[in-house]
């Protein structure tokens, strides 16, 4: 499905040859062991190891993160265990790994996990393309763009270049755009990575995570990893996460939409400062997020005057909920500096737009700032 949309792949990907009296998409396998006599050369031997229903999922994630090309993608019990396959699979005492200093919020956790493997951390803020300074010698650069929370987005294939041409892997965590809005193997990257927890699944109900590479030496390693340490998702996890991939592409298309809508009608308001989205033309990170990006997401950020403001914002939405995910069909909104962490201000507020109404989301959010502001 290389020439079709990005809709019609998504409504179709990883979908087994029609069968008579089969269902389009068979049913969550659930087994730990499979019939196994002889020497044990099947696809199916151990439920750590393979399963029918990760099989489809893997499938049709590969289809959206390149369309026509042969890549193998890894699904992990959570967009963690992902991210760890990734950093720890590799990784040995010596070793340079570079990771953005804005990035999710974990990333610090894996950090101290690294570096009491004997790993050598060096740390850049995604704008700028500030890591291109810390490449020297290193073995993995991880970029996170746009990055989590702040939204700034750095030139993946200019950094691709500059680290393939020192001997350094790439690794994106593609998990805010998606493989809709941005793919980073088509930019370069040697694994793309993502929270599928988020807009992937969409529903706010699924912990899911993936990893996808064209280079099949570097997925056997991510591979290995999930069975040594077990990060394995549950068969129904995984099944209800490829249903929810056919309507992707309409939940990314409305949220993306309305986050824009969002975006412009925050950057009229005066008691609104710090506003970012990649999609909107006055953003820093625009020019950059207009030549990778095919979409720019469902997060808006932006700073309110001080904490109090930003809650009582928070409690004054009637349409979103105050929850600390993003990328769901229902709109959510948190105060971010609540974790500590993050470098934001008290008052910074991460938005994630959901499905709903666009004109009733942004009423909602104008009544919700006008009671911030008594």
């Amino acid at each position: 499905m290389s020439t079709t949309s990005d809709g019609t792949r998504a409504v179709r990907a990883g979908l087994p040859a029609p069968r008579q009296y089969e269902p389009t998409l068979p049913g969550p396998v659930f087994a730990a062991h499979f019939h196994l006599s002889g020497e044990p050369v099947g696809p199916y031997t151990y439920g750590r190891d393979t399963n029918p229903t990760w099989t489809l999922l893997e499938q049709a994630i590969g289809e959206l993160e390149a369309p026509g090309e042969r890549v193998e993608t890894t699904v992990f019990a959570s967009g963690m265990a992902a991210v760890s396959a990734v950093l720890l699979s590799g990784a040995r005492a010596g070793d340079i790994v570079v990771l953005p200093d804005d990035g999710y919020q974990a990333l610090p956790l894996v950090r101290e996990q690294l570096e009491a493997y004997g790993v050598r951390v060096r740390t850049a803020p995604t704008s700028g393309d500030a890591q291109l300074r810390a490449l020297d010698g290193a073995k993995l650069l991880w970029l996170e763009t746009p990055c989590n929370p702040g939204l700034d987005v750095c030139d993946v294939r200019r950094l691709v270049a500059a680290a393939h041409g020192a001997g350094t892997l790439v690794a994106v965590d593609n998990t805010l755009a998606t493989p809709l809005g941005q793919r980073p193997l088509e930019l370069g990257a040697d694994f793309s990575v993502a929270s599928d927890t988020k807009a992937m699944t969409g529903h706010g109900d699924i912990l899911l995570g993936h990893v996808t590479c064209k280079d099949p030496e570097l997925s056997a390693g991510v591979r290995r990893w999930r069975k040594v340490v077990g990060a394995i998702p549950g068969p129904m996890e995984a099944w209800l996460a490829h249903r929810s991939l056919s309507t992707l592409h309409l939940r990314v298309d409305r949220q993306c939409g309305t986050a824009l809508a969002l975006a412009e009608f925050l950057s009229r308001r005066t008691d609104v400062t710090g506003l970012r989205y990649p999609g909107l033309p006055t953003d820093p990170s625009h020019p950059t997020a207009l030549r990778q990006m095919r979409r720019f997401g469902s997060v808006v950020s932006f700073v309110l005057a001080d904490k109090d403001t930003a809650e009582r914002f928070l409690a004054g939405l009637r349409l979103v909920d105050d929850a600390t995910s993003f990328g769901s069909v229902r709109s959510t909104a948190e105060r971010r500096a609540r974790w500590g962490g993050d470098a934001v201000p008290e008052g910074f507020i991460r938005l994630s737009v959901g499905a709903e109404d666009p004109d009733d989301l942004l009423a909602d959010v104008e009544n919700a700032l006008a009671e911030a502001a008594r």
